[in-house]
């Protein structure tokens, strides 16, 4: 029996409101919609029809040009042959990729200078250091303006929150929840009819997801006590079915229910190494005021039997099912399960304002708006930095650029960067000095839509933001295209020490880095290793050295990591968290919660500050970081070349037994 079922087939039934959005504004602005939304809520198209088709053509043809993919379900960027490639083909990638990026950038010039006035018009220094977007007239293709309705109450607050199993939540606010069902103000306003049981019909578990951030898209009940589960696949694809989100009504406590989610993507799954669900019960909040914590047992992830393609289609049709047993400890609770610890754009958006309304803080940090998103969503950057007198001053400092959430359902990232803001906007001696040192520009969400949506990888447009850095479309993409923009301004302004982006990893324990390597440049060599490594120093308990990786490969010339490096900044990384947990000293065996994700992005800071550092003892001490590289590196060679021997060696002899058995046929025949 179906009892859930709720499968948008566009954004406009996920229109996101917040209280921010109700402040008034003087301009009227206008949002865009993505592709496929329903006509009447389409808006004005304020460019000339010819534009329509030039903006088309360009679109095809960087879709032909471009080598990355982003139906690549099983791409994190990363790649699993990483250790087995030739190092002549890495040479010949990163050259490649130089070569086509250079003659992209050469070839769109013209386009980017014509938009150089929308930009100094966003970054000027007297535009407002923050706007919440507020509701509009949005002109139908007919003409007609559509006033936007008034706000609904905002999501479940207690997504922001989480503890260490079984440990007391101090604080914990509650906030009751409505149905969550836009992405951006106007669109839809009917709700569909999810639940096609009645009340007489149906007694058991409900289920809901029609709220900020929420997937689910089906709930089958098979008996009782068993539900087979069904994912959204991200708007406007087919494809990423990782992240589930959504509530459950009417438990029964002292009763083993089975929950199995049937249609994941993903042929490997850290559930398949001790990871649990999460879950999240209101009247334990309210009661014992526990947070989000591990559950589940008789976990399992496997491939589905009734899949049975055959050669190389098995990977891409395949589906995979996640199963566990429940058991809720209260009568007619309401319960949360996620895959990892929510972090709404709400979260973000109350987070940002708490920094712009605090008199001390607001000195040194200022809020602006980047761009819009498709669905009109403000995407917001946050410059981090001490005041001083004049600007000759000002422009010895060096720039760190951080950003994050280009992929909604990665939110240990947004962890990280609240571990990070938090920390460089703080009262520490730290703090202080990265402020005089450093200009800190953050963009916190760079994929607001999917992330209000519940997509899992994607953005409204239906393709991974994080493989369209080369892109010189600013209406399709335009929070990649105004970050790109801003970093090139940033480096003919300063010097840019450090670009990061921040991510997380389903296959992988531990948090690790991928980089550029500098082969090319005798005297960068191995420099880009060197934060790396100490930030293994001083978090060795959660990041791994081991796992950093950093190869320049030709399937991710689209990336920030490998565009923003290729515009000069040597130490350009991807930051990757797992969302499992650790296997390195103390913390072996254990998962990661929300305390050691901002832990991290502390770490990252206070690590900033020693690599910033140029007295004579920290230079002493880059130098023996450089000699530790080597050493480990030259190990690592070692290692492989003997990994690769042996590989050969033992194909040799699955051949050696092949034509044994040959020749034993025809002697036999």
């Amino acid at each position: 029996m179906v009892v859930f079922n709720y499968n948008p087939v566009s954004a406009v039934n996920y229109k996101k409101k917040s209280k921010a959005q109700n402040s008034s504004s003087d301009s009227d602005i206008s949002s865009s919609e993505s592709r496929g939304s329903s006509p009447d809520c389409s808006t004005p198209d304020r460019r000339k029809l010819k534009l329509k088709n030039s903006f088309t053509k360009m679109l095809a043809s960087l879709e032909r040009r471009s080598s990355s993919n982003s139906n690549d379900e099983y791409d994190e960027d990363d790649d699993e042959n990483d250790d087995v490639d030739d190092e002549n083909d890495d040479e010949m990638h990163a050259k490649t990729v130089e070569k086509t990026l250079t003659k992209v950038i050469e070839e769109k010039t013209e386009a980017d200078d014509n938009a150089n006035d929308d930009i100094d018009d966003i970054w000027a220094s007297q535009s407002p250091e923050y706007q919440p977007a507020t509701p509009t007239y949005i002109k139908s293709q007919f003409g007609k303006d559509i006033t936007t309705i008034k706000n609904k109450q905002k999501a479940l607050k207690s997504t922001a929150y989480t503890c260490l199993e079984d440990e007391p939540l101090p604080n914990l606010p509650t906030r009751p929840i409505a149905p969550f069902s836009r992405s951006a103000f106007g669109g839809s306003k009917i709700l569909m009819n999810c639940h096609p049981c009645s009340a007489e019909e149906y007694d058991g578990l409900e289920f809901e997801s029609r709220f900020e951030s929420g997937n689910l898209a089906k709930a089958v009940m098979i008996t009782q006590t068993y539900y087979e589960l069904h994912l959204r696949s991200d708007l406007y694809t087919s494809r990423s079915k990782q992240w589930f989100y959504f509530r459950v009504r009417r438990t029964r406590k002292n009763v083993i229910y089975r929950f199995s989610i049937v249609n994941l993507v993903k042929s490997d799954s850290l559930y398949n190494d001790g990871m649990r669900p999460l879950m999240y019960s209101t009247i334990n909040a309210k009661q014992t005021r526990e947070g989000w914590r591990r559950c589940g047992t008789n976990i399992a992830y496997y491939r589905n039997d009734d899949d049975t393609p055959t050669g190389e289609e098995e990977d891409e049709n395949s589906s995979y099912t996640l199963t566990f047993n429940i058991e809720f400890q209260h009568d007619n609770d309401t319960v949360y399960f996620a895959h990892s610890y929510p972090y709404t754009y709400s979260d973000l958006q109350d987070y940002l304002m708490s920094i712009q309304k605090d008199p001390v803080k607001s000195k040194f940090c200022k809020l602006r708006l980047l761009c819009r998103s498709l669905a009109g969503n403000n995407v917001y950057y946050l410059t981090v930095t001490a005041p001083v007198a004049d600007e000759e001053a000002m422009r010895k400092k060096k720039a760190i650029v951080v950003s994050a959430r280009v992929h909604p359902s990665e939110t240990p990232a947004s962890w990280m960067m609240k571990g990070l803001m938090d920390f460089i906007t703080g009262d520490t001696l730290a703090a202080k000095r990265l402020r005089h040192r450093f200009i800190f520009k953050l963009i916190p969400m760079l994929n607001p839509d999917g992330v209000i949506v519940g997509n899992t990888r994607n953005s409204l447009t239906g393709k991974d933001l994080n493989r369209q850095y080369r892109t010189v479309i600013r209406e399709t993409y335009p929070s990649i295209w105004y970050t790109k923009a801003m970093v090139k301004r940033l480096i003919d302004e300063y010097k840019v020490v450090l670009y990061c982006d921040m991510h997380a990893h389903s296959r992988k324990h531990n948090i690790f880095v991928y980089g550029c390597e500098n082969k090319r440049n005798p005297e960068k060599k191995l420099t880009e290793q060197v934060f790396p490594l100490m930030l293994h120093k001083n978090v060795a308990d959660k990041f791994s050295f081991e796992s950093c990786k950093f190869k320049v490969q030709r399937s991710k010339e689209g990336t920030g990591r490998i565009v923003v490096w290729m515009l000069g900044i040597t130490n350009s990384y991807t930051i990757e968290a797992s969302f499992g947990g650790s296997s390195l000293g103390s913390r072996k065996g254990t998962h990661f919660n929300t305390a050691d994700y901002e832990h991290m992005g502390r770490a990252f800071c206070e690590t900033l500050l020693d690599y910033g550092d140029d007295t004579p003892n920290k230079v002493k001490k880059m130098a023996k970081h450089m000699k530790q590289i080597k050493k480990i590196r030259k190990r690592e060679k070692r290692e492989k070349k003997a990994l690769k021997l042996k590989k050969m060696a033992e194909q040799g002899c699955i051949i050696d037994e092949k034509l044994k058995v040959k020749r034993t046929g025809k002697s036999v025949s």
